[in-house]
């Protein structure tokens, strides 16, 4: 367990990219298995350990120390883990001289096979043997709530690096692999055959874009390429084969039981890479929802017979990777296209359909039909090379992204919230509102990047030298129309929400730039965004 304790605290505190390979490198190298496998399981969230939860774990801290002040320990701190981890106060004989500190194998075995009564006792008397980085080890386990800055293709990319073969090897084997991979070692280290794939409908890594730039045009001809929407809904890819039907997300991860209805009619041999929309069919043709529509959907393990009536989920297509037995991943983009309308035309039109291609003679053309798409719910224009097989990754000149530029207000914040981690002791998180009558500020939206920490210094001490009002973590800011912090705000669209309290809800707010030179009272009106919904502004 302590070796799996240095691991993520080294990995918490390694800010660059190379160096994080480099240390999941070492040790999977350095220990052995099944130590290794299931901290790799840990790290990647493919490990479940239902017998705790964290109310479980609150509980015990409960039952500990004080719970009031536990309660501002969390306030200060930000993360359920570290604070337990820090706070737990120890019981029967001191730390110092004991040997009997659990493996991270014997504690995830016993987890799995115990219940949810037997649980939360093994872990507080882990607890009671483990030193502080070891109890935040453990609860990390236990949670899964790890953030260091690993993404599933990073962690992939470390096990290639360790055994000396391409990502794409192992992303494609990666859906039939089960903790502790011991199979999987033994291929990376060379004393066993390369892994079977196991995995029906197994993931194909995703080909992604880059963002393009103006001077970008200079060097491309537009008889060269293709284009296409970019829609605001969320990359999926969808595969069939041998009786089975999956839906991956962008980064491979299985989301097909939050969608049961689209996987239920999937109902193909093959495999497709395009959009997952909210979508329902009208007497006047398709009717694309918002992707707040999208989000009723998003990060559920069960779904209502309600949500899947009112939100039914939809396939825009950008791509066939596979059909039937035939890889065509290797063929040109203008082919794979050209099967993909053939191919799409057999399926349910009520859950499936081609993204539009756009015509085009010059640039020029390309960026009038950007500039005023047809749908609210598009972001902006895709631009693929015809030439182009679908590569793993993001391969340099061959895929383009141009996004619409996004809609711009100005705000008035709020309320400020402490931040997590590192943040802990900043005021990061911030509401803001716009005017709806005179004298009345309605929220809609939060933010937390977009500035520097030289501007999140400042904004920090605004806060606390006009805090009129405090809610735990949350302080209630000064904000009229003479006295007031405005915050320009960038975001990427807007739709109706009858979830917020403006009727407004905005995608990926971000703070663009502190507007100190600006009076409140000339922040802008909620009329002002509900005309950006009708697109009359």
């Amino acid at each position: 367990m302590n070796r799996f304790a240095d691991l993520l605290d080294m990995l918490a505190f390694t800010p660059s990219r190379n160096a994080k390979l480099s240390l999941l490198q070492d040790y999977f190298r350095t220990v052995p298995d099944p130590e290794r496998g299931y901290a790799l399981a840990a790290i990647a969230r493919d490990l479940d350990i239902p017998a705790v939860k964290p109310a479980q774990l609150r509980e015990l801290i409960s039952a500990r120390m004080d719970p009031e002040l536990f309660g501002y320990s969390y306030d200060y701190v930000g993360d359920l883990a570290e604070t337990i981890a820090l706070a737990w106060p120890q019981k029967g004989e001191a730390l110092a001289g004991r040997n009997d500190a659990p493996g991270l194998s014997e504690v995830v075995e016993t987890l799995i096979a115990s219940s949810r009564r037997e649980g939360p006792g093994l872990v507080e008397d882990w607890l009671d043997r483990l030193d502080p980085p070891g109890r935040y080890a453990l609860l990390k386990l236990v949670t899964g709530g790890f953030r260091m800055g690993l993404s599933g293709r990073l962690i992939k990319q470390a096990l290639a690096a360790f055994g000396e073969v391409n990502v794409n090897e192992i992303e494609e084997l990666w859906h039939g692999l089960t903790p502790p991979y011991t199979e999987l070692f033994a291929w990376l280290e060379g004393s066993a055959d390369k892994p079977v794939n196991a995995a029906a409908a197994p993931f194909r890594p995703v080909m992604l874009s880059h963002a393009i730039d103006e001077k970008d045009f200079e060097k491309l001809d537009p008889a060269d390429f293709a284009a296409e929407w970019k829609w605001d809904g969320i990359r999926v890819q969808a595969t069939s084969e041998r009786g089975i039907s999956r839906l991956y997300t962008r980064t491979g991860d299985d989301i097909s039981a939050t969608f049961p209805d689209l996987v239920d009619a999937i109902g193909f041999d093959g495999a497709l890479d395009g959009e997952l929309l909210v979508a329902r069919a009208t007497g006047e043709g398709l009717e694309t929802g918002s992707f707040s529509d999208l989000q009723q959907r998003l990060n559920r393990k069960k779904v209502s017979a309600r949500q899947l009536r009112d939100f039914p989920t939809f396939f825009r297509a950008y791509d066939l990777l596979q059909d039937g037995a035939e890889d065509l991943r290797p063929r040109p983009f203008a082919e794979r296209r050209e099967r993909l309308e053939a191919f799409i035309s057999r399926l349910d039109p009520a859950r499936f359909d081609c993204s539009e291609m756009l015509s085009f003679d010059s640039w020029e053309d390309l960026a009038a039909l950007r500039a005023d798409p047809p749908f609210a719910v598009i972001e902006g224009v895709m631009i693929k090379r015809k030439a182009a097989p679908y590569l793993p990754g993001r391969p340099k000149g061959e895929w383009f992204k141009w996004k619409r530029d996004p809609f711009l207000i100005d705000a008035v914040l709020m309320y400020a919230q402490r931040g997590h981690g590192k943040r802990s002791g900043f005021y990061s998180d911030y509401t803001f509102g716009v005017w709806r009558e005179p004298g009345e500020l309605v929220p809609v939206g939060k933010a937390y990047f977009g500035f520097t920490d030289d501007e999140l210094v400042e904004i920090d001490k605004y806060v606390r030298n006009n805090t009129i009002e405090r809610f735990g973590p949350v302080r209630s800011v000064r904000a009229g129309a003479e006295k007031g912090l405005v915050f320009e705000v960038a975001f990427e669209g807007i739709n109706r929400s009858s979830r917020h309290k403006s009727g407004v809800a905005m995608r990926f707010p971000r703070i663009s730039r502190l507007r100190w030179d600006k009076p409140p009272a000339e922040a802008d009106r909620l009329e002002t965004l509900e005309r950006m919904i009708d697109g009359t502004e």
